[in-house]
């Protein structure tokens, strides 16, 4: 795809990493909402595009992988399944990997007879044959574990019972300042309590609402951001000594171009077709303030996004010591 506009920037030229970003950013200010939209929708930015497929592989997927994996050795507490969870993360694993398949035919391929199954992916040298609904035939005997392995998304299933969404599952390996751990077995409106302005204008509520409402099969999307200093995936509660320091030294680094980065979520919204359970993947992209000042039109909006973000949303994305610096060196270009 190659998109060029009035500041004569050829997309073409940009890596793969810039012209698939989504870019979150749609006006020059920025507020809670729920901004969901149709998965699978290609979404055409300054710099290209994204969003046509619901599991995206990008050039990071084996890094990613090799992390999460790496994460989970020394933490385990960041994957939990609640018992009656099981079919719905089977419902997921046959939900997903063969729509992967047919998206990435070149290194992926599903295959079905009854309920035996082979899977091959090349880009980690994998090929099985498991069980539907078999744990033990899986290669780690933990399905969740085993789908984790194979998406880069952090994944979440919520569960509605007693007028309500109840997190009763997920992997989470990068999580932005929160802790699945602290959070499985939690209501939806709990996990969202701490969330600045969502509870005055009723967003949470509302979202609740909507996912109640979604049919099974029905996929939906939407976009979150904060940033991130350093390429740093794993930014959960649990490693807080680790980054946090850097959120206070960051704003006089010279390096601070290059270091900060903004962290998008691309956040999948799915009502499993058989389990009923909504699916919920989380899809963190990283990308530095030098790779966004390579596009004009996203240096400036960035910009001014930050300069005008109130103070209360900026204490709360953990960004209100650095995010001066960020927006006078974005609007000075």
């Amino acid at each position: 795809m190659t998109i060029t506009i009035d500041n004569d920037l050829d997309t073409a030229t940009l890596p793969d990493r810039i012209r698939r970003f989504p870019f979150p950013y749609t006006g020059d200010n920025y507020r809670y909402s729920a901004n969901v939209e149709p998965s699978r929708k290609l979404t055409v930015t300054e710099a290209g595009g994204w969003g046509t497929t619901v599991v995206d592989v990008d050039e990071f997927y084996v890094e990613d992988l090799k992390l999460r994996a790496e994460v989970l050795q020394r933490d385990p507490s960041r994957i939990n399944t609640l018992p009656h969870m099981r079919p719905a993360v089977w419902d997921a694993i046959v939900t997903l990997l063969p729509e992967m398949a047919e998206d990435n035919p070149d290194t992926m391929s599903w295959q079905r007879d009854g309920d035996r199954v082979r899977w091959r992916n090349t880009l980690l040298n994998l090929d099985i044959e498991f069980t539907v609904g078999d744990d033990a035939s899986l290669p780690t005997g933990d399905p969740l574990d085993f789908l984790g392995s194979q998406i880069q998304d952090d994944i979440v299933f919520l569960e509605q019972r007693d007028k309500a969404l109840w997190l009763d599952a997920g992997v989470v390996t990068f999580a932005a300042d929160w802790s699945i751990g602290f959070d499985v077995g939690m209501s939806f409106t709990e996990i969202h309590s701490p969330v600045p302005r969502v509870h005055e204008e009723k967003i949470i509520s509302r979202a609740q609402h909507f996912l109640m409402s979604l049919q099974p099969g029905e996929s939906y999307r939407r976009t979150n951001w904060t940033m991130t200093v350093d390429r740093r995936l794993d930014t959960s509660t649990e490693t807080y000594p680790q980054w946090a320091g850097d959120r206070s030294t960051i704003s006089t680094d010279p390096a601070l171009p290059e270091r900060v980065h903004l962290r998008v979520e691309v956040q999948q919204l799915i009502r499993l077709p058989r389990s009923g359970a909504v699916l919920f993947l989380i899809r963190t992209y990283l990308l530095p303030l030098t790779d966004i000042a390579k596009v004009p039109a996203w240096r400036r909006r960035m910009g001014e996004v930050l300069a005008e973000l109130p103070d209360d949303m900026a204490e709360y994305k953990g960004i209100i010591r650095y995010r001066k610096a960020a927006s006078d060196w974005l609007l000075s270009g």
